[in-house]
């Protein structure tokens, strides 16, 4: 099949790419490189994969690439970290509004007229923000509080434009819930300068890859923003690529929603201990200091992965200690290249 993926050069996209391509689909790609810039990605050289720069927002563009395509994969947004949607809380919101809304008006328009079968949007665990119970399960995000930040709020709104399409549109959707996804190749965003942390400077905002720098950097004792108490389910880019395939194709995926996430929960202050010790030894003793944390930092995400498991059949496999034996090696990396 021929699927259409928009963001395919961002840190979700160019995996989920290489796996639609390694099931033997061709891929158009589209991206602006707007987060990690031109150079940011490394670009992927296939006979089945198109890579067209171009702007998400651009509906006229998105129909002329839909024409022949079986699928289509929402997946560009605005998206950082927790700091990266502080800084532009104002940005994201509208940015990503003006993205969603292009993606459905060009799916709208070539629903019924080719191949499309159906579209397959990217949201976040983010739109549970306001839980009090746990774990969070399909469903929960229509009786919660929304969300307090502008980037949870817009992801709670690609679900009402998903299912607002089906209901006067009826063009097929399904939604996948990313869980706090971690990757090798995660680069320095563009527009987003270098932040503090204690005695050293971090450009990344995200838990896992700015842990890692940081202890690498030498900072002693490890800065951690808030309590360290935060529950967190980290889950490798990979499997969050077999996971979304598998709701694109699946029939049964067919106007549902699906978190997707690895089922093993850590707390920030056990993640920085792991980190702490597989860079500099079991015999050093692990220091740090708690610096305050952002407005919305979320003090628990827990989901419900049986949904997934159950109707889909995926399960996330990489264990927390495989992905750091991943990152740490590509931050170390980075840092002496220059590149963080």
């Amino acid at each position: 099949m021929k699927v259409l993926v928009t963001g395919s050069s961002g840190l979700i996209g160019s995996y989920l790419v290489r796996e639609l391509l390694a099931r033997g689909h061709s891929v158009v790609g589209v991206d602006n490189f707007s987060k990690y810039g031109p150079a940011g990605r490394r670009s992927l050289e296939h006979p089945q994969y198109q890579l067209v720069q171009g702007d998400a927002r651009d509906a006229d563009l998105l129909t002329d690439l839909l024409v022949d395509c079986d699928h289509f994969v929402a997946c560009a947004a605005m998206i950082g970290g927790i700091s990266y949607f502080h800084t532009f809380a104002y940005d994201l919101l509208a940015t990503n509004e003006r993205i969603t809304a292009a993606a459905c008006d060009a799916a709208i328009r070539v629903y019924g007229n080719g191949p499309l079968q159906k579209v397959t949007y990217l949201s976040s665990s983010m739109v549970y923000e306001n839980t009090t119970t746990w774990p969070s399960k399909e469903g929960d995000e229509r009786h919660v509080p929304p969300p307090s930040s502008s980037y949870g709020f817009q992801k709670l709104a690609v679900e009402y434009f998903a299912r607002a399409a089906w209901d006067q549109y009826k063009l097929p959707y399904t939604i996948v819930r990313p869980f706090n996804c971690v990757d090798v190749g995660e680069e320095r965003t563009v527009g987003q300068g270098e932040e503090r942390s204690g005695d050293i400077k971090v450009s990344m905002s995200h838990v896992v890859p700015d842990l890692v720098q940081k202890v690498l950097k030498g900072q002693d004792p490890l800065h951690i923003l808030g309590s360290g108490a935060q529950v967190r389910h980290f889950t490798y880019g990979g499997d969050l690529a077999r996971g979304i395939c598998e709701a694109v194709f699946h029939p049964d995926a067919l106007n549902e929603s699906f978190n997707l996430a690895n089922a093993e929960s850590t707390t920030v202050l056990g993640l920085a201990e792991r980190i702490w010790h597989k860079i500099k030894g079991d015999d050093v003793p692990f220091r740090y200091t708690t610096d305050t944390p952002f407005e919305h930092d979320v003090q628990r995400r827990t989901p419900d992965v049986s949904k997934a498991r159950d109707v889909l059949g995926f399960e996330a496999t990489t264990a927390l200690d495989e992905i750091l034996d991943k990152v740490i090696p590509w931050v170390r990396q980075a840092i002496a290249d220059g590149r963080l």
